[in-house]
């Protein structure tokens, strides 16, 4: 398995197009699956799509970040950040595109300094099934965080926020994510 992995490795140590990746990593979108993201990120609100496009907080040509609409309860107005093309995950992601994701990532979590007032700020992202992937798309988590928040103790009591509770964060992310981007 480790030696597998090390020619995987030396193999896409330099840019893979997207065909060959197919043949190497197996993909997990079943075959019928409705990508809620990618259906979003249409403006299509049905429902496959928990979010609703009054949650999104910044989009441009390739990226795009919105308040989640399954919240922990002590750390609420996490956001995603997606790209807005379908990618599976970060194996599938191109480095280009990388970069734009990690930039917006970055200019989130300030936006959630100024506005929630929190003490840090964490972001996950998951690959593949083991690695507690369960959207077919490409997306980093960024949650604000507090001393003794117990995010990560807490995953059983995630639970759909109210869109109109969503607003409220939204509407406080937003005019910071719109300003001049911060370098």
């Amino acid at each position: 398995m480790l030696t597998s992995c090390l020619v995987q490795i030396q193999q896409f140590s330099r840019p893979v197009d997207r065909a060959t990746f197919k043949n190497v990593f197996l993909t997990h979108v079943p075959p019928d699956y409705r990508c809620p993201f990618c259906l979003l990120a249409s403006g299509i609100e049905n429902e496959y799509v928990w979010s609703r496009t009054s949650d999104i907080i910044y989009r441009d040509a390739g990226v795009m970040a919105f308040i989640a609409a399954g919240q922990w309860p002590t750390t609420p107005g996490h956001v995603l950040v997606v790209p807005v093309k379908h990618f599976e995950n970060l194996y599938d992601l191109p480095d280009e595109l990388g970069a734009a994701l990690f930039s917006l990532t970055r200019r989130v979590a300030l936006a959630m300094k100024a506005a929630y007032g929190c003490e840090g700020t964490s972001t996950r992202q998951h690959n593949e099934p083991g690695g507690g992937q369960d959207v077919w798309h490409f997306h980093t988590h960024v949650f604000p965080r507090w001393s003794g928040d117990r995010l990560y103790d807490l995953t059983a009591e995630r639970h759909q926020m109210d869109p109109a509770q969503r607003a409220v964060y939204a509407d406080q992310l937003r005019p910071l994510l719109l300003a001049a981007p911060a370098s």
